[in-house]
């Protein structure tokens, strides 16, 4: 089954905000232009494909055509990819699959790498000020916190993504995650101090 237009759109405008709003990052994205590389996240039956022309890039559910790249790789593995250092290792150690020319993807992790990326920012428009807010707080506080759950999460997060998206959670909802928020938070906090414990012995 292919992405839904929506989930396509909603990458597409939130790729474009970042990787194409700001002039310092033109070099970078005229590496890419003309340039298609396709992503298959291993949860998903459908490719996402990106098309890179000069000025926005383009996301699509669906291509006739051939890809200069693809990427094999699950969910999890995405936020890695905003660090151009880790590419490699990921390539070595079987979590990202690359077929056909490489320099695509170094050069597409490398954009992104470049670019301000705020998660708060990315989400606002969709469920409100605060819940993004909690969300990007976790993200950058949490995240190997996170990396624990992910894989528990992962058939859950793909069946909200693909057929119950949802764009404005209640006030309760909203109430409700930033107390999830809080405890994330508080347990991050708990298992660095207790890893900043165990280095010290």
């Amino acid at each position: 089954m292919p992405f839904k237009p929506l989930v396509t759109a909603g990458i597409e405008n939130a790729l474009n905000a970042f990787l194409y709003r700001a002039p310092a990052l033109k070099t970078a994205r005229q590496r890419l232009n003309g340039k298609v590389l396709r992503i298959v996240l291993k949860e998903f039956s459908a490719p996402l494909v990106l098309v890179f022309s000069e000025r926005q890039l383009d996301v699509l559910g669906e291509w006739e055509g051939e890809a200069d790249c693809s990427v094999i790789t699950h969910m999890s593995v995405l936020p890695k990819l905003r660090d151009r250092q880790q590419l490699t290792a990921l390539i070595r150690s079987g979590e990202l699959e690359v077929e056909g020319d490489i320099q695509v993807v170094q050069n597409f992790v490398a954009l992104s790498d470049l670019a301000e990326f705020d998660p708060a920012e990315l989400l606002a428009p969709y469920i409100g000020d605060i819940a993004a807010e909690g969300i990007s707080k976790v993200i950058h506080g949490g995240s190997a916190f996170l990396r624990k759950t992910v894989q528990r999460q992962q058939r859950y997060a793909a069946e909200v993504l693909t057929e119950e998206w949802r764009m404005a959670p209640g006030p309760l909802e909203v109430a409700w995650f930033a107390e999830e928020t809080a405890a994330v938070e508080r347990a991050v906090d708990a298992l660095t101090k207790r890893l900043e414990k165990l280095e010290g012995k």
